[in-house]
C-alpha cells in the first residue's frame, strides 16, 4: 500500500516511513498536486483537510482524524500491518528505499566516529544518501511504536 500525505501531516508520513511505508510527503504543494500524484502514482490520500476529500479525483482518500502522532498511528493500525518484515526500509527524510551498507568504510566519514567505531550495522538511502544505524533512536522509536499501537513489533 502507498500513500501521499498532505502537507497537515508531515509527522505521520515520518513516522509510517519509520515503520517501512511508502509514504510520499511534500509540504509545499497544492490539493490539486496532491490528486495528481495520488492518481499517476496509485496512492492512497491521507489528510486532514475536509476540503481536500471533497475535491474531484479525490477518490481513494483517507480523513485521519486526530492532530496527534500517537492517536494518528492508532487510527492507522487496522488498515495496516505493521508487523511488515520489511519495517525501517524506507528514508524518513525522502522515503526512498535503504540498502545495506556491506563495507562499513563506505560511511566513514558520513557518521559520526563514535558511531562509525561503535555500531556494526548500517543502511544507507538509494535516493538522497543519507546513512542509518541501529543506535538508541532506533530503539526508542521502535518501544514508541509498540506502545502506541499496543502490540509488538518484532526489530
Amino acid at each position: 500500500m502507498k500513500f501521499i500525505a498532505d502537507a497537515m501531516l508531515g509527522r505521520l508520513a515520518k513516522w509510517l516511513r519509520l515503520s517501512g511505508f511508502d509514504v510520499a510527503y511534500y509540504p509545499d504543494i497544492s490539493d490539486r498536486q496532491v490528486i495528481k500524484i495520488a492518481r499517476e502514482e496509485e496512492r492512497t490520500i491521507l489528510t486532514r483537510d475536509t476540503r481536500l476529500l471533497k475535491c474531484k479525483g479525490a477518490g481513494n482518500a483517507v480523513f485521519i482524524q486526530s492532530d496527534h502522532i500517537s492517536e494518528q498511528l492508532c487510527e492507522m493500525k487496522n488498515m495496516l500491518d505493521f508487523n511488515d518484515p520489511e519495517l525501517a526500509e524506507r528514508c524518513v527524510a525522502c522515503n526512498g528505499r535503504l540498502q545495506k551498507v556491506e563495507d562499513r568504510d563506505e560511511v566513514k566519514g558520513l557518521v559520526p566516529d563514535h558511531v562509525y567505531y561503535n555500531y556494526g550495522g548500517f543502511t544507507r538511502c538509494g535516493s538522497c544518501g543519507k546513512v542509518y544505524w541501529k543506535g538508541s533512536h532506533y530503539k526508542n522509536i521502535r518501544e514508541r511504536i509498540r506502545e502506541t499501537l499496543g502490540k509488538g513489533i518484532e526489530d
